[in-house]
């Protein structure tokens, strides 16, 4: 694998905006991998607005920017997640990746290749926008989902995310998961008035990987600072996520199989 090819075994989680339940869902997926018998890890790809160590109620001796402050290696900041995960968290308020030197970039880019390696599964969470260092983040992974909601700004930013993703060249399979959908029509729907978009457009048809429905048992694990699928493993949201998990894993078994890796 060359340096610049993506990881097999990396998913990249974007939305273009913030509010559409981004974190929430890479923690959500995180998890729900792991349950399925991947050793898994939770990158923080968020400096600015970094918030999956709070979901998870965690206080890690080290964040990503102290390693990268500190010129450490990145394994340093690998903590246990206490629901089946590692993760490395972000600093909320530490400033974007949009500003960060390249040198310091490339850096945790390569830091990452070596974890990957370490590892069955590695989610990346990146943060909200689209600048050119999120969408360097998101050409790491084979997979990328992108996630939309019915509100028109967040499909508007979707697409946005998507055009750039296209445009700068990446070859990792882009796919939508629709978050909080009433239910699976609407979802559908909503996945259809992005799709439509993309093959006008870009003459680009995305995938589509899930649909989670809308479940109020959600909001009430994130007030917990608890994984969903702790909490309320039994909840609708929670199954979504689970399916999603598993086809996943199943389009990466088959892609090795196919490769014979």
């Amino acid at each position: 694998m060359t340096e610049t090819a993506p990881l097999p075994n990396a998913i990249a989680i974007a939305s273009g905006k913030g509010g559409v339940g981004k974190t929430w869902l890479a923690i959500s997926l995180a998890q729900a991998l792991s349950q399925q018998g991947e050793e898994v890890l939770l990158f923080d790809g968020d400096l600015g607005l970094a918030n999956v160590d709070i979901q998870l109620g965690l206080t890690p001796a080290l964040d990503l920017g102290a390693v990268l402050e500190r010129d450490l290696p990145l394994s340093r900041a690998v903590t246990p997640s206490g629901a089946g995960f590692s993760v490395i968290a972000g600093r909320s308020g530490s400033g974007g990746l949009a500003h960060m030197p390249p040198a310091r970039l490339a850096h945790l880019v390569a830091g990452l290749r070596e974890l990957s390696a370490a590892h069955q599964r590695l989610v990346i969470d990146i943060g909200a926008g689209i600048d050119r260092p999120a969408r360097q983040l998101a050409a790491l992974a084979a997979t990328v989902i992108i996630v939309a909601n019915d509100e028109p700004t967040t499909l508007t930013d979707a697409y946005a995310f998507i055009k750039m993703l296209r445009a700068d060249g990446a070859t990792g399979r882009i796919g939508i998961v629709v978050n909080s959908a009433q239910d699976v029509a609407q979802g559908r729907h909503t996945f259809e008035t992005l799709a439509k978009a993309c093959r006008s457009f870009l003459k680009f048809s995305p995938a589509l990987f899930g649909i989670i429905r809308r479940d109020a048992k959600v909001k009430d694990a994130i007030r917990a600072q608890v994984p969903l699928l702790t909490r309320h493993p039994a909840s609708i949201a929670a199954a979504d996520i689970e399916a999603l998990a598993a086809l996943l894993i199943a389009e990466s078994s088959s892609a090795a199989s196919s490769t014979g890796t």
